[in-house]
């Protein structure tokens, strides 16, 4: 067997391999951009999908309750949490809060503020079962220990006026007791 031949099939000059790369960037670049996404309401997200994160949650079912100045679409887990998407007469999700046995998908309940929420700096609190981000464009009050956390995400840009967040908050544990 001639062993230049053999070499001359696995040498690629170095432009050639540069090309490739480049293409299959752009290739893989071009592909996630065009390929259809999930759609979640998630917090500032549409609450016309809310039926997509019942799928993604595995919820048996969707109960929407309407107020003068939001609606309310109540979610419950295999696992017994509570998730409640709260929305503004427009449908955008400003806050969403959590009650249960199990911490939701935060990935999908904060939805493109998720990368916001990881980095933000967290804010001082006594006791470890308590995670707090209080910045201009998200606020996020979670805690909890083995089977029982709770939990309210909000964007203070988007929730209209004459609602108050500690109203959300208390709403997401009313019923909670039977859970």
């Amino acid at each position: 067997m001639n062993n230049d031949y053999n070499d001359s099939q696995t040498m690629v000059p170095p432009e050639m391999s540069e090309l490739a790369a480049r293409s299959l960037l752009l290739l893989v670049t071009t592909a996630m951009l065009c390929a259809p996404r999930a759609v979640m309401a998630s917090l500032g997200g549409d609450v016309s999908t809310v039926e997509a994160d019942r799928a993604h949650m595995k919820s048996a079912s969707v109960k929407s309750t309407q107020s003068a100045l939001y609606s309310v679409h109540e979610l419950q887990t295999p696992s017994g949490t509570t998730v409640r998407e709260f929305a503004d007469n427009n449908g955008v999700v400003f806050a969403v809060t959590w009650h249960g046995p199990f911490l939701p998908d935060l990935r999908q309940t904060l939805g493109a503020y998720f990368e916001a929420y990881q980095t933000a700096p967290r804010a001082k609190r006594y006791g470890h079962a308590h995670d707090v981000v209080e910045e201009p464009g998200l606020v996020v009050h979670s805690n909890g220990h083995m089977r029982s956390f709770s939990g309210v995400a909000y964007v203070p840009q988007l929730v209209p006026a004459g609602v108050s967040i500690g109203q959300l908050s208390g709403s997401s544990n009313q019923g909670s007791s039977n859970q």
